[in-house]
């Protein structure tokens, strides 16, 4: 007995520095805080460990290092286009993205997304229309093809993106690849081995120095891009995977949202992956830089910003993106995601709109992929069914879409989730469309979707039982770090 209660003073006597650090390290955000110390409180030291692996804070390391000419130029053309909407001299192609200048000059301002039009926009809504449409544009490639993917996997569409690659690159077309060391680390490292002997590079985001142990989890880099001659850009919520083919027994049916852009914008994503390909690689982009980024045709006439957000950065740009198109509604805002953990200033923001009268209306999968994060969205319908808002769960197969739309007018798409990991710890980037053609054709896919989905009333949320509710709600004490 006294080896016993000897042991438990040691580790409260030891867990009581611990906690002190947690606090220090996570003082700006008190529910992160609290998250960390009940982790503490129930794990004494093991929590402190699983904290090292999850909780790192990025958010002061200056990650992008730019050169002093990329950072005059950038700097010179954010300060011209600002003064541009400042002196309101700023025509817009589409009268209706006028009534969004403020979102625009936003992340103009927090983001250095510059505000681009002529654009082209392409709408997929399932993974075999988007791999159809990238493999004829991977034949067609004759200078270079940078990808970025959360998730590669060695299955048959994994392997058949790594043929075609291969063969591009045998024919003098350079390819890069950059995927997420996390999200993809069931990837065994010699499957990249015949794109490389053909001559593609590959790389790995923030990689482990140790085998099978990664201690940057938490900070992952979940955006998907691929860049085509510098003319061609992709961008949305599909991996690489025989899943988002439909081919998963699990999931089923995959619907997801992914864009093909052509214009001016496609040189924001170029940037993009340029500056995480050289914070991933030893070969760095720089003496090619201007082949690149040859001049944009006129594809189009769509609105395109390209706003990315991580862990890195003191401002939660995506998320304040949101916040900003639903402030602005009018009428409706319809949103899809297969998580919904909103911090208090979304959840403010959208029950705003609801008791505004706003339309306002959530799609969520009717089936999880990730239990406990499934819980914790569960437990915050509640309080926006209460107010009246609509719920809608997908049942058609696996809801994976990120795709917010705001009155037929301005719409996002791309990899951030209605999540708190999105808003603060992943490596994230949208399209914002200022579009009505584009954002209406968006509006109109939400409004299909409703009839392959369940509406889920208050009512029937009211009648989940004692021990589903006791789960939601222990649940929800770690959404802030889920």
């Amino acid at each position: 007995m006294a080896i016993y209660q000897n042991f438990i003073t040691i580790l409260t006597i030891v867990n009581i520095p611990l906690a002190i650090v947690v606090m220090f390290m996570e003082r700006r955000n008190v529910g992160v805080t609290w998250a960390w110390l009940m982790v503490l409180l129930f794990l004494p030291v093991v929590g402190f460990v699983v904290y090292l692996v999850f909780g790192q804070n990025l958010s002061k390391k200056k990650l992008y290092k730019l050169n002093k000419r990329t950072r005059e130029t950038m700097a010179s053309l954010i300060e011209n286009q600002r003064r541009e909407f400042r002196d309101h001299r700023v025509v817009f192609h589409d009268e209706a993205a006028a009534n969004h200048a403020d979102l625009i000059y936003m992340n103009l301002t927090s983001g250095f997304a510059l505000y681009t039009q002529n654009n082209k926009v392409d709408i997929f809504t399932d993974g075999n229309a988007k791999f159809d449409s990238l493999f004829d544009d991977i034949e067609r490639a004759t200078n270079h093809i940078h990808l970025m993917y959360y998730i590669v996997s060695n299955d048959s569409l994994g392997n058949k993106l790594l043929d075609a690659l291969t063969s591009k690159a045998k024919q003098g077309v350079k390819v890069r690849f950059l995927v997420d060391d996390i999200g993809s680390s069931h990837l065994p490292r010699h499957f990249f081995r015949r794109l490389k002997d053909a001559g593609g590079e590959v790389a790995y985001f923030f990689p482990s120095k140790i085998p099978y142990l990664n201690i940057r989890v938490n900070y992952r880099n979940h955006r998907k891009l691929v860049i085509i001659d510098g003319q061609i850009g992709y961008i949305g919520g599909i991996n690489v995977g025989d899943e988002y083919l439909g081919l998963n027994s699990r999931y089923g049916f995959w619907r997801d949202s992914h864009l093909r852009i052509t214009g001016y914008a496609v040189s924001q994503m170029q940037a993009h992956f340029m500056m995480d390909w050289n914070l991933a690689s030893v070969d760095q982009i720089g003496r090619d830089v201007l082949a690149l980024f040859p001049p944009a045709g006129d594809t189009g006439k769509a609105g395109v910003q390209i706003v990315s957000s991580g862990p890195n950065q003191p401002l939660e740009q995506i998320k304040n993106a949101y916040i900003k198109m639903i402030n602005s509604a009018k009428e409706t805002i319809y949103i899809q995601t297969p998580y919904f953990i909103p911090d208090e200033s979304l959840l403010t923001a959208l029950k705003m709109a609801v008791l505004s009268g706003k339309d306002v209306r959530i799609m969520l999968p009717s089936k999880p992929d990730h239990k406990m994060v499934y819980l914790a969205s569960y437990s915050y319908l509640g309080e926006l069914l209460e107010e009246g808002m609509k719920c809608y769960l997908y049942e058609k197969g696996f809801l994976h879409a990120k795709m917010i739309v705001v009155d037929g007018q301005v719409a996002s798409v791309g990899t951030a989730n209605v999540d708190i990991r999105s808003f603060k710890l992943n490596f994230e980037v949208n399209a914002i469309l200022y579009d009505t053609e584009t954002a209406g054709k968006l509006q109109r896919i939400f409004e299909d979707d409703m009839q392959v989905s369940r509406e889920l009333t208050y009512e029937a949320y009211q009648q989940r039982s004692t021990y589903q509710r006791f789960k939601e709600s222990c649940v929800r004490l770690l959404s802030p770090i889920l």
